[in-house]
């Protein structure tokens, strides 16, 4: 600040993850966004919330403070999904856990509160977003409010935000006051009477008390979600109302290219002696687009970034690649090009009349839509573009890739394989019972058969010699003992192996979450399994790791349990079904003299 002549910040950021100067990290860039508008910004970047005086290192900023979790929420951030203390944390130096606490935005914003009395307060970012209305919270097992009514912030911004938040900034440099911004698309406030035109969803004590009731006000939320036609939500807690603009419409082209061509330095504040492990996967990564239109039951993506792709224009990510390439580190790999889906970049709606009526919250699913655009031409040309880059020797897509979509993208596939895969090709079914894939919101096993067999034959046809890692959920709302046990069977017939399995963790705001609570699909009020208890959930995993050892114990349970012995024969080779082994007994050896 001194260097810069700056006897006082404008807006102070707060955030729960470590400073790195990089687009992939929220905060730096929203504040990089600010600078450029000319707003004199500075980052707090993990501040002991128990110290107040930690939070007055730079002073009393003149408009506001902008308070996020980071790039998780701290929940998802500090537990297991069986509920067990991680041991750390990537966004830290040194990867220690410990960093933030739980509940990050309630926590920073009473620090904030206490050391600089009536400053407004904005909070934002995912853990924010996702917990605007009241929610479910798996660590509490219980409805919570909105975090807008236990943070007792004065507004809070949700989904990317830089439009918001640069309007707010305006606003309040303006002299406006921040009670006073109220029908700015993607915020939140508290009221005491709730807007005429909003749609009144049912009030946290009634959605607390009665998961029909939630079912309800989940499926009111999910259908105004569009920037295009949604109405704002208004939600009862207590005598005071939660009010929520529709979402911001998406950036355009022209504004994705602005932002990234910010002066990011994309490496860690000096301050920081030991490495930050995500830093570290993502450095040499290349953002090209965000949003997702798949629409995943267990997904947080689409409620945060929006359902619309917004991709930067080649030229832009050609710009980037060589200043990355400039790196004093760089040499000669980019790891990653892409966004949440990889090969959804350049894609889109092809009727704007349609989008703009449209309520779909899955552009995939039952069925792609028919106004979906599927070429792959913008891909291909912008990865044509850059392998032509001398300075980039390795290109790599790490980004998750829709199969479904690879048999509209020929020349997208052929590329990916022969050029951007480092030997194996990650992708996520995500199930194998066209059961549970229904209640996910993906494509079905036919279609994973599919491409498994596409896969296979191209690989073939261009002499590479590749593999397949799925990437699968254990105890996900429907999926049951029996599912997981056809899900092993189906990965041994299939040659797969998967390297890690996610269980199922219920985070705030998606639609698996609210089934898991009221343990049926609030879009059409279907029972559910819910696989609840430690024991189920431990042996749907160990079913889906089905070739190492240490579960083959695990195994046999389950398949005793299910009265599924035989399948011991194929999935555990024993020869004969689980529990006719006879067990042989060892006489002790003789004692000698």
């Amino acid at each position: 600040m001194a260097a810069r002549g700056w006897d006082e910040l404008d807006i102070l950021f707060v955030t729960g993850d470590a400073y790195v100067d990089h687009p992939a990290f929220g905060t730096p860039l929203l504040a990089r966004l600010l600078e450029a508008d000319g707003f004199r910004v500075g980052i707090l970047a993990q501040p002991d919330w128990r110290n107040v005086e930690a939070f007055k290192v730079m002073g009393r900023p003149r408009l506001f403070a902008a308070i996020s979790a980071g790039a998780m929420d701290s929940m998802v951030n500090h537990y297991t999904a069986a509920r067990k203390l991680r041991r750390n944390d990537a966004y830290t130096p040194g990867g220690k856990a410990g960093a933030r606490p739980n509940r990050a935005v309630i926590a920073y914003t009473a620090a904030v509160k206490g050391a600089f009395k009536g400053l407004p307060t904005v909070i934002g970012g995912i853990e924010a977003s996702l917990r605007r209305l009241a929610h479910y919270d798996y660590w509490d097992d219980r409805v919570r409010r909105s975090v807008l009514v236990d943070s007792k912030a004065d507004l809070l911004l949700y989904g990317m935000a830089e439009t918001a938040l640069t309007e707010v900034a305006r606003c309040l440099a303006n002299g406006e006051s921040i009670a006073a911004i109220r029908d700015l698309p993607g915020t939140a406030y508290l009221s005491g009477n709730a807007p005429a035109e909003a749609l009144q969803l049912p009030a946290f004590e009634d959605v607390a008390q009665d998961p029909g009731v939630y079912n309800t006000a989940f499926r009111m939320a999910s259908e105004q979600a569009s920037p295009f036609n949604g109405r704002p939500l208004s939600q009862l807690h207590g005598k005071r109302w939660v009010v929520i603009q529709p979402p911001a419409l998406p950036l355009s082209e022209v504004a994705l290219d602005r932002i990234y061509a910010l002066p990011f330095q994309k490496q860690p504040h000096p301050s920081d002696k030991e490495a930050i492990p995500a830093y570290e996967q993502i450095r040499f990564s290349i953002t090209s687009h965000r949003g997702c239109f798949g629409g995943c039951a267990f997904c947080a993506i689409g409620h945060h970034q929006g359902k619309t792709i917004q991709s930067r224009s080649i030229r832009s990510i050609t710009a980037e690649v060589d200043r990355l390439t400039r790196h004093p580190e760089y040499r000669g790999t980019i790891t990653d090009i892409g966004g949440p889906t990889a090969n959804m970049y350049g894609l889109g709606c092809g009727d704007p009349q349609a989008e703009q009526k449209c309520h779909r919250t899955s552009c995939l699913f039952p069925r792609p839509c028919r106004h979906l655009i599927q070429s792959d031409r913008r891909a291909v040309k912008l990865l044509r573009t850059l392998r032509a880059n001398p300075a980039v020797k390795h290109l790599f897509i790490a980004s998750g890739i829709r199969y479904d979509l690879l048999a509209s993208q020929q020349d997208y596939f052929d590329d990916l394989l022969q050029h951007h895969v480092g030997g194996l090709i990650k992708v996520a079914p995500e199930a194998t019972s066209e059961k549970v894939t229904r209640i996910m919101h993906k494509p079905g096993p036919d279609q994973f058969v599919r491409f498994l067999e596409d896969f296979r034959k191209r690989s073939l046809e261009l002499g590479l010699r590749l593999g397949v890692v799925p990437y699968l959920i254990s105890a996900h709302p429907g999926s049951t003992l029996d599912d997981m046990i056809d899900a092993a069977l189906f990965l041994k017939r299939h040659r797969l192996k998967v390297e890690q399995v996610q269980d199922f963790t219920p985070t705030p705001g998606s639609l698996a979450t609210c089934i898991y609570h009221t343990g049926r699909n609030p879009l059409n009020d279907e029972k559910v399994h819910v696989p609840r208890t430690a024991a189920e959930r431990k042996l749907q995993k160990s079913l889906l790791l089905w070739h190492l050892p240490e579960n083959r114990r695990s195994i046999s349970e389950a398949l005793r349990i299910t009265g599924r012995e035989d399948a011991s024969v194929e999935l555990l080779e024993t020869g004969k079904p689980a529990g006719t082994r006879k067990t042989l007994s060892r006489k002790p050896p003789r004692r000698h003299k």
